[in-house]
């Protein structure tokens, strides 16, 4: 029987803590939503009000959820949901998982322009961003509306028939550990 928890703040409930894995990725994936829209708000201030300390502090908490939490999330699919579907799924599903790894790299490379571009407004060393800048952060926001549908409609739900509850025990024991949670 799992022991109850507490819940992380900022996400959302008491059915939310490494004890429920899935739930935790999911929530992530809001986390995930809710920062890609704080850096379109951020865009559409700087056009309407320009650079400010809340503006630059906008910009660090871009930059402080892809710098740390975003990669803790794909390295916890790359560990635990991807290697048994490639094992044992079915081939459209392991197709799936073949695309979100591609993703993960595609994301990868994105977000290392897009972070020197929000460093740079964070830091004071700019006040705006260039047209070229605004079209790499709506590639990069894009990347994701598919990848995350695809997530939770096929590969997470593939995932969880297949692990069974001392996996999922293990795989909610390893995300505690790698982010230094307490147990």
């Amino acid at each position: 029987m799992a022991t109850p928890h507490t819940p992380l703040p900022g996400f959302g409930g008491p059915a939310v803590g490494f004890d429920t894995p899935f739930e935790m990725l999911r929530a992530c994936h809001e986390r995930v939503q809710r920062t890609l829209a704080l850096l379109a708000r951020l865009v559409d201030y700087l056009h309407s009000d320009g650079c400010d300390a809340s503006a630059r502090q906008a910009a660090r908490d871009v930059l402080r959820y892809f710098d740390i939490a975003a990669p803790l999330h794909h390295e916890d699919e790359e560990r635990h949901v991807f290697p048994p579907l490639l094992a044992q799924g079915e081939s459209a599903v392991a197709a799936a998982v073949r695309r979100l790894q591609a993703d993960h790299e595609a994301m990868h490379a994105h977000w290392q322009a897009a972070r020197t571009r929000l460093l740079a407004l964070a830091d004071g060393q700019a006040d705006a961003f260039t047209t070229e800048d605004e079209a790499l952060f709506a590639r990069f926001a894009a990347g994701y509306a598919e990848h995350i549908r695809t997530e939770e409609d096929l590969v997470y739900p593939a995932a969880r028939a297949l692990l069974s509850d001392a996996a999922l025990a293990a795989m909610g024991a390893d995300m505690r550990q790698r982010r230094g949670a307490a147990s």
